[in-house]
């Protein structure tokens, strides 16, 4: 499957980029999930990351841009998470 490299920014990814599987008409999911285990007194939770344009040069490109955290959020179906991102079997 073909993957791009896509920016993060802001929340504990900000500055990185990352490889992001690419859907079936070659884009990146609308949301990102980021799922943070739990340590110590901190309970786990997920972090929500939205798709956003970003205009480089002459073309557009997509962006990652952090949303907070998926506590307040309704679940959304058509998000990855990173485990789901991985090969499909055929």
């Amino acid at each position: 499957m073909r993957s791009a490299d896509t920016e993060f920014i802001g929340g504990p990814l900000d500055g990185r980029i990352l490889p992001i599987l690419l859907g079936p008409f070659n884009g990146v999911p609308k949301t990102y999930r980021v799922p943070v285990p739990a340590h110590g007194d901190v309970p786990a939770e997920t972090l929500v990351y939205v798709r956003a344009k970003q205009h480089r040069g002459a073309r557009w490109h997509w962006r990652y841009e952090f949303d907070g955290p998926a506590s307040g959020h309704a679940p959304d179906p058509s998000a990855v998470t990173p485990e789901e991102s991985g090969p499909t079997p055929e």
